[in-house]
């Protein structure tokens, strides 16, 4: 496995690489300078399940701002900078845990060095980010086009940069919104260096069809035994990154914790309303810490065998219902009863 070989990297209260768990990963959209709305969004963010935060830092105020908001959170905090290499010294020196930078578009050798000095005055590692999208002029031409070849030979030769200046606590980013481009170069540059590397496919979409994206392309890189961090980038509500991210690791078995949730397609013996019943099991699982599987079923015909590879689970009839427990009916309730004879069986699950 990739993963197991990779550099360590300590980044706040959290270490990535060398066979750690891998880490879910999301950005703020706030203004990084109102304290208290980023500090609010970083909460929230940190119960659903976010365990490195990212916050931009284009301004000053931004910078400064991360002092303040460092005092208030509890998972480490990443600086994102670009273009103004005075930004990300300010971040360090308000004590950003990381700070992710594009060393192609922060100025020349000079301001390259002043950066990487400060990081190293503080051994605060460095995302080195490289995007499809911003390759430079001549490797586009080099392989006639946008290619994975040329993204990672973009990033190894950041990563050289950083090197060659004594510095070598290092993350890398390679991203691409071309899903297959993106596993390719993913492919390439695991074999190629042992920087931990972090994870996502950038510019994936909305909920929905960045969801699906991000699932296949994560999927392929993470099967693979490759990958440290993930973010799944999608342009919505980022605690629904959060829960994306989730669910791919833990369909990978790459995570434990947290209710699986599955739950048949209707058909017409449907006699209940399953779409329904399914979003509230699901949005009322959240909140609980159990390592189990919960089945929602629409009918009580094929309900319970469905349900037999699921701890618990409920199957709807006309007007009615079951409460199934490794595919044994347990009981029969009214069809209005069902969610809450779920959730006393879920809050009394280990007493």
């Amino acid at each position: 496995m990739y993963r197991d070989n990779t550099k360590v990297v300590k980044i706040g209260n959290k270490v990535i690489g060398g066979g750690n768990p891998i880490m879910i990963q999301s950005m703020t959209n706030t203004n990084t300078e109102d304290v208290g709305a980023t500090v609010a969004q970083i909460h929230v963010l940190e119960r659903a399940g976010c365990d490195i935060i990212r916050c931009t830092v284009p301004n000053e105020e931004a910078a400064l701002a991360i002092k303040e908001i460092k005092k208030q959170i509890k998972i480490p905090l990443v600086a994102d900078i670009h273009f103004d290499y005075k930004m990300a010294i300010a971040a360090i020196e308000n004590g950003a845990d990381k700070i992710r930078i594009n060393p192609g578009n922060i100025g020349g050798s000079e301001k390259i060095k002043a950066v990487v000095e400060a990081a190293k005055e503080r051994n605060v590692p460095i995302r080195v980010g490289v995007n499809s999208g911003s390759l430079e002029k001549e490797i586009v031409e080099k392989y006639n086009g946008v290619t994975a070849e040329g993204i990672v030979e973009s990033a190894l030769d950041k990563i050289r940069i950083i090197e060659d200046l004594g510095y070598d606590n290092l993350v890398v980013s390679i991203k691409s919104s071309d899903v297959m481009m993106c596993v390719k170069a993913h492919e390439l540059i695991a074999r190629q260096t042992n920087y931990p590397l972090h994870v996502g496919i950038t510019e994936s979409g909305t909920v929905f069809s960045g969801s699906i994206k991000s699932s296949i392309g994560l999927g392929l890189i993470l099967g693979q035994g490759i990958g440290d961090t993930i973010r799944v980038s999608l342009t919505g509500d980022p605690v629904k990154e959060i829960e994306a991210a989730k669910i791919i690791l833990r369909t990978l078995e790459l995570r434990k914790g947290g209710i699986e949730v599955v739950s048949c397609p209707t058909c017409g013996r449907t006699k209940i309303d399953l779409i329904g019943l399914a979003t509230q099991v699901e949005n009322m699982v959240k909140d609980y810490d159990l390592d189990i599987k919960v089945a929602v079923m629409g009918c009580v015909v094929n309900g319970p065998g469905e349900a037999k590879e699921a701890d618990i689970g409920i199957a709807g009839g006309d007007g009615c219902g079951v409460l199934i427990k490794n595919g044994e009916i347990m009981k029969k309730v009214k069809e209005e009863e069902l969610l809450s004879a779920l959730k006393y069986e879920l809050d009394n699950w280990n007493a």
